[in-house]
């Protein structure tokens, strides 16, 4: 649903904003959900060979091999301005405050 939510605004968001999707799922496997569930405007990126972004940013659940359900917003610079990290991985993150945190950024 996360997913599907920044695929709708993506375009909304203007040029300057890119949208990315890291999870723990084959590429394939990403690219099959994309196009059936109609997502053009997030660029997926698969973790799963050696989870070094979930490691590295410090959202891998080890146990079950998933990557904690997160928001990074960073700017041209590739300075993480904003993150929020959602306490359970079955629920959304908060967007109006993800909506504001990037207006505060533009």
């Amino acid at each position: 649903m996360e997913t599907r939510k920044f695929n709708e605004e993506a375009g909304r968001l203007g040029s300057d904003v890119a949208v990315l999707t890291i999870s723990m799922d084959l590429p394939f496997a990403q690219k099959r959900w994309c196009g059936a569930a109609g997502v053009s405007k997030v660029q997926t990126l698969s973790d799963h060979r050696d989870a070094s972004f979930g490691t590295s940013f410090g959202v891998l659940i080890k146990e079950l091999r998933l990557l904690a359900r997160a928001v990074f917003l960073v700017d041209r610079k590739g300075v993480i301005q904003y993150i929020q990290l959602v306490k359970e991985i079955t629920k959304e993150p908060d967007y109006e405050a993800i909506w504001s945190a990037l207006k505060k950024m533009a």
